[in-house]
């Protein structure tokens, strides 16, 4: 058990028998949590099992999580080793399912969910020989010319874009170039453009967060989370393009890029070794 949980239990049960159920579900529940995170991935490193993985997820996952894993109607599962999750509760995640969600549980043998597990880890760990060159105190620079309205990075940005704290852990330089230079090219789930008009003409751009038949939620340009009902708009515009500029070599050069991608790599490894 953690030292935080041991003295949340210790002062529970100080305060008599009444909170005792309270603290014993706490002591439950971070026995759980490290007996996951024990569980050993038994094709660790094994390239042939990644494969396999990958033609598993992409017959029973992909349709939720799209097939590159980064998220359709379920979540992003390329973030979840930047996010701290380890082998063992990603299994467990994809064994039991998630109750009151979509995710359902599996009956697939141990060996397919490992797989798959291999395939995911592949996806969502990088060396971090992909970012060793380049200045950090420069790529701070260009991050709060460019970058810091709104993606946050450490404890300072904005939040209308992701939070690219831990994303040099999880997405690769090819990949990170890629999203910088295009970002239309792949918007990610969350933050994919729209713009609502209201009944008196008033169109409001932002990213959509979430949406039912009846209401549609964004945050907006200003940095507000903004909820309609649909009948209160006269028109709801999903964007291809999105909200992020294109960054090309003539407005980011090579090197100031490299800058930038080095910066956020040392915010990443502050993050995951505070």
């Amino acid at each position: 058990m953690s030292v935080n949980n041991r003295a949340i239990v210790t002062r529970l049960l100080a305060h008599g028998l009444g909170l005792l159920p309270i603290a014993v579900a706490l002591l439950l529940s971070t026995g759980a949590a490290a007996a996951q995170d024990s569980l050993a991935n038994p094709h660790e490193g094994n390239a042939a099992a990644a494969r396999a993985g990958r033609a598993l997820f992409e017959t029973r996952c992909a349709e939720c999580h799209g097939a590159d894993a980064k998220g359709i109607s379920g979540p992003d599962l390329t973030v979840l080793w930047a996010a701290g999750r380890s082998d063992g509760r990603v299994f467990q995640t994809i064994r039991r399912g998630i109750a009151g969600s979509i995710m359902p549980s599996s009956t697939a043998p141990d060996d397919e969910l490992w797989a798959i597990v291999s395939y995911l880890k592949s996806l969502g760990t990088v060396s971090p020989v992909e970012f060793a060159t380049g200045d950090a105190e420069q790529g701070r620079q260009v991050f709060s010319a460019n970058c810091a309205g709104c993606h946050r990075a450490g404890r300072s940005g904005g939040r209308l874009g992701p939070d690219l704290s831990r994303i040099t852990l999880s997405r690769s330089r090819a990949g990170m170039i890629a999203a910088i230079r295009d970002p239309s090219a792949a918007m990610r789930v969350g933050y994919r453009t729209v713009t609502v008009v209201t009944a008196d003409g008033q169109r409001i751009r932002g990213v959509k967060k979430a949406e039912d038949a009846f209401s549609i939620q964004l945050f907006d340009t200003g940095g507000r989370l903004q909820g309609y009902l649909k009948t209160d708009l006269s028109d709801v515009r999903d964007e291809a393009q999105s909200l992020m500029p294109s960054f090309p070599v003539d407005r980011l050069s090579d090197g100031d890029l490299d800058n930038l991608l080095r910066f956020l790599a040392s915010v990443g490894e502050a993050t995951n070794n505070p």
